[in-house]
Parts: C-alpha cells; sequence; structure tokens
C-alpha cells in the first residue's frame, strides 16, 4: 500500500512532510523519552558552527503575542563534538533522514562544518545564511543575492550531499534570493527563518532581550512565511521546505499548497514536546475530510 504521506527532497524519501525545525528540538534524541521518534519524516538537528559557542547573554528569549523571541545565538558544542557524540546518539532512537543545520561567520567556516557533515550519514546539508557576515560589518549573507550565492557555491562545489539553503525573511525580495541560490547551485530551500523582532519593558524602557532585537517565531509569522516561500516557489524549480509559525495540520496543508514540498515544525515544539506526532496524526484525517487522496496533491496548489 502506498504511503499517501510521503514525499521526496532531492531523491530522499520522507515517509511524511513533517520536521522538527533546527533550535527546537536539540540534538533529536533527546525527545525521544517522549515518542518513537521514527513517526517523524526526518529531523533537523540544532544549528552547529565550527568551534562551540556558549551564545549571547542572558535574557535571550521573551514572550509576545501570538509567538516568541529568541537571540540564543547558535550555542552548540561545534562541529566535532557533534559528529563524535550527539549524531551517534540520534541515530541509536531515530533511522529517517537528517537534516545538519549549518552555520558560519565566514566563507571558509561554512565550507570547513559542511565538508565535516559530508563525511557523515547525514542526509542534507541545510545552509543557514542569516548569520551575520563579519568581514561585512555584520550584514547577514542571506541578505543579498550576490552573498547567497557565493556561500552556495562555496558549499557545493566542497561537498557532494544535497544542500538546501536556508534563507533569512529580513530582506525585500526574497524570489531574487532563492534563485540567486538555486542559479548557484542549490539543491532545495527552507524559508523562512525568525523575523527581526524587540519587546521593551515598560517600566525600566529597556529591551527586554540581552541583544536589543531578536528573532521572532511562532503562530504570529505563518501569514509572512506562506507569502515568501509562495513568492520563492513561483521563481524556482527546487524543493522548498516552508517554515514558520505551523502548528497543525490545516497550517501544513497551507504550507504545502503555497509550494513547500516538507514542512518544519519550530516553536510548537517548545509549547507542546507532542506537537510533531499529534500533527502526522491529524494530517490523513484533515486530508479524508478535503478529499486529499496524497500529500503530493496538495504541492503548489495555489500556484496554478
Amino acid at each position: 500500500m502506498t504511503n499517501r504521506l510521503e514525499t521526496t527532497l532531492s531523491g530522499i524519501k520522507f515517509k511524511n512532510p513533517v520536521i522538527p525545525a533546527s533550535g527546537t528540538f536539540g540534538f533529536g534524541y533527546e525527545m525521544a523519552k517522549f515518542y518513537d521518534l521514527d513517526i517523524l519524516g526526518g529531523i533537523a538537528i540544532k544549528g552547529t558552527t565550527l568551534s562551540s559557542r556558549f551564545g549571547n547573554d542572558l535574557p535571550r528569549i521573551a514572550e509576545c503575542e501570538a509567538g516568541m523571541l529568541n537571540a540564543i545565538g547558535l550555542q552548540n558544542p561545534g562541529v566535532e563534538a557533534v559528529v563524535a557524540e550527539e549524531l551517534p546518539k540520534l541515530r541509536e532512537v531515530f533511522s529517517g533522514p537528517v537534516l545538519a543545520n549549518i552555520s558560519g561567520f565566514s566563507k571558509a567556516e561554512y565550507v570547513a562544518v559542511a565538508k565535516r557533515f559530508d563525511e557523515t550519514d547525514v542526509d542534507i546539508l541545510e545552509i543557514n545564511i542569516s548569520c551575520p557576515n563579519v568581514k561585512c560589518g555584520g550584514m547577514a549573507f542571506g541578505t543579498s543575492p550576490e552573498a547567497a550565492a557565493g556561500i552556495t557555491g562555496s558549499v557545493k562545489s566542497a561537498v557532494k550531499k544535497p544542500v538546501f539553503i536556508k534563507l533569512t525573511p529580513n530582506v525585500t525580495d526574497i524570489a531574487a534570493i532563492a534563485k540567486a541560490c538555486e542559479d548557484a547551485g542549490a539543491d532545495g530551500l527552507t524559508l523562512i527563518n525568525t523575523l527581526l523582532g524587540m519587546r521593551i519593558d515598560p517600566l525600566s524602557g529597556r529591551p527586554i532581550v540581552s541583544t536589543g532585537t531578536a528573532g521572532l517565531s511562532g503562530p504570529a509569522i505563518k501569514p509572512v512565511a506562506l507569502r515568501m516561500v509562495y513568492s520563492a516557489a513561483l521563481s524556482v524549480k527546487i524543493p522548498i521546505i516552508g517554515v514558520g509559525g505551523l502548528s497543525s495540520a490545516d497550517d501544513v496543508i497551507e504550507m504545502l499548497s503555497a509550494g513547500a514540498t516538507a514542512v518544519q515544525i519550530g516553536s510548537a515544539n517548545l509549547i507542546n514536546p507532542f506537537a510533531c506526532r499529534e500533527l502526522i496524526e491529524e494530517l490523513p484525517v484533515k486530508m479524508d475530510e478535503y478529499g486529499i487522496a496524497s500529500i503530493n496533491e496538495c504541492i503548489g496548489r495555489s500556484l496554478e
């Protein structure tokens, strides 16, 4: 019997389109105490850099209406520790596709981390180009087509595994950046990352998060994420993983209809550790309600 939830990214089969987003699910194995992780379509592990990072000073999280702000600052033990310690623990409890989320502060760092993961059994290299380019005054690599293409081309030329570029929404023309990544050889895209936001303590008049501004995620950003995935899907032919404010089966169907081939679930995991499992269980019920035989019927319906 055909699996009606199955989707494919770069030739890799996912039993369903639901992937916990990087930074909201740890390195994956920590969640195995809650349920069997093999129900998941895939797992995007915590963002990894070349060297270990403590992250930003506290406080680095703030609640807000319909979402949350975070400025964790890429806290992680560094790529060698992830490869030696974290990935083996994940593989003890999960047999599906793994996405390694990669960050860096120079082109050389991105390439070095990607090459190290390319030697492992991860399935997709997800390159987070929302990081600040220290050589260009701190502007994120993903805010210009030229910089995005530069990172994409450099990583692609150094590795064999599929490369998905995770795009920042803090830009004027997401379609132009998506097309630049495709032209530079990207195998796929993930979008969106968090939107820049802010909270201020009304008593002190000071920002609540130590960094001042921080990344907004949660239900508030879903309409923006849908619009950006839709715009990108109109401009590229490579697959897109849609992420941003998704927390229900209806949300997933919306995102697939906008042009995504799979989705990532982020902040919902922080509210409810069973969110992904419940969503996967809910999908066939909603598909029956809407007369959808296969999840592939949803992909790109809004683009027609």
